[in-house]
């Protein structure tokens, strides 16, 4: 073993001693009280980053304290006060030479490993599982495009009840669980020792997809595709978060990755895949108001409710209140309209983005909901999931 990685196992060591109560219960991949170093690495990039990190402060210390070291030295043995005067020489060709290689020799020392780890993060080549993840205000969404699992979608949202985090001036009722911030109703689901491409993308504003665990870090910038890769070689689950200032609910974008073994992976494409076919739409189904408006709760609560607020009334100067809203109360065909569509308006900093991705039930049901929530009394109070398919066309 080389001295970087004795220095980095003693480090890693360290770390988890401080930790020990945390990890006592079995969490593993997300940030842990009084951690020291980096996350445990679980993909050959991540351990890569994590021993360059050692190589470089290794460097940067042997530097420091070889110029300080000179520097102090030379000002305590040669001090006036013990009879030293101050040297008188010109320029020296062999000191020149010596401070122009040595800085090049360590630099070259630095870079070349360096170089090599950026390079293989950047080969998202022979991929087994190719993943889209696009970024939006603020939940990320997910498409399975290759490999075993195709075809599967889904969104991810915070799951951290809103009464452990509070509002603004007001405390939360509900004490705060081990991974606060950073749990999601549904996880991203990989097979181990499986190269995992993620695709990344946004909607709207810029965000960025990050695992500490994976050595994994890559900006979704809207009308660019960017990717990266990882292999986990460790079954469990691993936590990350959005890594871009993206708006007022950034720090509610949580990352959560569940790596299991080839059988667990195959059962659960399985479940997805049935589950996904249960709830495909049927257009010429007619829902009761109530069905709509039980259903649009929860779509309003996983899509709408960071913005518009629980209680419909958005916020002042920066999102639009539904309660009382015209666009609510008017005619159903512009409230699909805007769903749709989305809405630019010049009264709010942060538009109304489309929202298509939604299934035609989702929406009906959504939109049902805010006709019939808070003091709205809209005289077309129910939507029917025929009339958004009608729409799209």
């Amino acid at each position: 073993m080389t001295y970087a990685k004795r220095l980095h196992a003693l480090m890693l060591g360290l770390a988890i001693s401080a930790s020990v109560p945390a990890l006592a219960q079995g969490v593993e991949g997300r940030p842990v009280a009084n951690q020291l170093n980096l996350q445990m690495p679980v993909t050959k990039i991540a351990s890569e980053i994590n021993d360059l990190h050692t190589w470089m402060m290794i460097v940067c210390l042997v530097i420091f304290v070889a110029v300080f070291g000179v520097m102090f030295y030379s000002v305590f043995k040669h001090r006036r006060s013990l009879g030293h005067k101050p040297a008188t020489f010109h320029e020296s060709t062999a000191v020149e030479i010596a401070w122009t290689v040595v800085p090049f020799l360590i630099v070259i020392g630095m870079a070349l490993p360096a170089t090599k780890t950026v390079v293989a993060m950047k080969d998202t080549s022979n991929a087994d599982i190719t993943i889209k993840a696009t970024g939006m205000q603020w939940k990320w969404g997910y498409d399975y495009l290759s490999g075993e699992g195709a075809g599967i979608n889904f969104y991810s949202n915070l799951s951290t009840p809103r009464e452990q985090v509070g509002e603004p001036g007001v405390k939360p009722t509900v004490a705060r669980g081990i991974n606060y911030l950073m749990e999601v109703d549904n996880e991203v689901v990989v097979p181990v020792n499986k190269k995992i491409r993620i695709v990344t993308t946004a909607n709207d504003v810029i965000h960025a997809w990050m695992i500490p665990a994976f050595g994994v870090k890559q900006d979704a910038i809207p009308g660019f595709v960017r990717d990266t890769w990882f292999k986990a070689e460790k079954v469990g689950v691993y936590r990350g978060q959005c890594a871009e200032l993206c708006g007022k609910e950034h720090a509610f974008m949580p990352i959560v990755v569940r790596v299991v073994t080839d059988a667990e992976y195959s059962t659960w494409v399985a479940g997805k895949q049935k589950e996904m076919a249960a709830l495909a739409d049927d257009p010429s189904k007619v829902w009761t108001i109530d069905e709509l408006k039980t259903k649009g709760e929860k779509v309003y609560a996983a899509n709408c409710v960071a913005c518009h607020q629980a209680n419909g009334k958005g916020v002042p100067g920066a999102f639009a209140a539904l309660d009382g809203s015209a666009v609510v109360n008017g005619p159903k065909a512009d409230q699909i309209h805007v769903l749709l569509n989305g809405q630019k308006s010049g009264k709010f900093p942060s538009e109304m983005p489309a929202w298509k991705q939604l299934s035609d039930s989702d929406i009906a049901a959504v939109i049902t909901y805010t006709r019939n929530s808070w003091s709205n009394k809209a005289a077309e109070n129910i939507v029917q999931p025929a009339d958004v398919l009608a729409a799209r066309k």
